[in-house]
């Protein structure tokens, strides 16, 4: 796929091999930058040695925190936003998925602006923050290239999602994604999936969402299977890194609803669950649902996976098993029982939906009550 740079709303994207490179003008004249890692894929990736080495040649002082997990808390972007005021970093630079990203977005602002979390929450823009660069390693969440943050609170586990702010800079290397394990190439593409079609068949969506969600979902359709069958594939990778994007792009535009506010509770309740998997448990149930109300658009959408799927309501259950079928093709096969649920929880989670985080699906296409919500956790049992 051919390198190219695109500029969306307040962020530059660099896309293809090499990208880093060409963003080197980002450093100019920065003296010490406050980097954001997870564990391990910084350095496996490749992409930490890239970054060491530009940093080298500009005399650019790193400052490292390295704990933010998947699923990540919110005392871990507090954390970093302390240690960053008092080190008074001049940039953010963050190496990772969606959790490392999204926490670099909260403590690009956070360090700096004096603004507290909560006010965040509820909507407050701060004129200052710090300015971030993302290189992104997985083919999930599109965060390079949304305004979105996702983060857990550590005292009552609400997984919240909110509109923070957009890198600056974001780099979209498929070689930087050939270490994702199977497992991870399987969640993070089956989240760019659901992004597509949530976003697609959200309340506030519009021609042009459908357009970029048509194309990510054709992709994923096509690239997917023969990806989990040979994962050093730098071509599939660059196909599924775009795909994402596209994604990103759409829910950017758009919103999620139903499969992400319901996967939201569940891994804050339980971070062990991987955002991708849970979505994947949760979703095909959804998309039933979701094409009884909006059945000429699903089935558009879907075409890629079963082109017989009618453009008619009574066509919900199919439109259901295609994404089954397709899920299970990738060898995707986990329930929540997996993950230590049982059909005991059913109630809380529905309870903590509907009272903690019902802003989640506000955009969703259809009227969800309990009922409804009751059945889709028990599908993914």
């Amino acid at each position: 796929m051919k390198p190219f740079r695109l500029k969306h709303e307040d962020v530059i994207l660099y896309f293809g091999e090499g990208s880093l490179e060409k963003a080197s003008w980002f450093f100019n004249g920065l003296k010490k930058v406050g980097v954001i890692t997870g564990k391990q894929s910084a350095r496996v990736s490749g992409a930490l040695d890239d970054l060491t080495k530009i940093m080298s040649e500009k005399g650019i002082e790193p400052v490292f925190y390295n704990e933010v997990s998947p699923n990540p808390f919110l005392s871990q972007a507090l954390k970093a936003s302390e240690q960053f005021w008092r080190e008074s970093v001049d940039a953010i630079i963050a190496i990772g998925g969606g959790s490392v990203i999204d926490v670099a977005k909260v403590v690009s602002v956070l360090t700096v602006s004096g603004c507290k979390f909560e006010s965040l929450l509820q909507g407050v823009k701060p004129k200052r923050r710090l300015p971030l660069l993302a290189i992104n390693l997985t083919h999930g969440t599109g965060t390079e290239v949304d305004r979105y943050a996702v983060v857990t609170v550590d005292e009552t586990r609400e997984k919240h999602g909110l509109s923070v702010t957009y890198p600056d800079v974001s780099i979209d290397d498929p070689r930087y994604t050939l270490t994702l394990s199977l497992e991870q190439t399987i969640y993070t593409s089956l989240d760019a999936f659901y992004h597509a079609y949530e976003s697609a068949t959200s309340t506030v969506s519009f021609p042009l969402v459908e357009t970029l969600s048509f194309e990510a979902i054709t992709i994923i359709g096509e690239k997917l299977p023969k990806l989990v069958g040979n994962l050093r594939d730098v071509n599939l990778r660059a196909s599924m890194l775009y795909a994402s994007m596209l994604a990103g792009l759409s829910i950017d535009m758009a919103s999620t609803h139903l499969v992400h506010g319901i996967e939201h509770v569940l891994s804050g309740l339980e971070p062990r669950l991987p955002h991708g998997a849970g979505l994947a448990m949760l979703g095909p149930r959804v998309v039933y649902y979701t094409h009884k109300a909006m059945p000429e658009v699903s089935a558009r959408l879907l075409k890629p996976l079963n082109p017989y799927i009618k453009p008619i309501a009574e066509d919900a259950e199919r439109a259901m098993k295609s994404v089954q079928v397709f899920q299970e093709r990738v060898g995707f096969k986990q329930r929540l029982g997996d993950y230590g649920f049982t059909e005991n929880d059913i109630p809380r989670i529905t309870e903590f939906l509907f009272t903690r985080l019902k802003y989640m699906i506000e955009e969703t296409p259809f009227q969800v009550t309990e009922d409804i919500v009751r059945d889709v956790l028990k599908s993914a049992f």
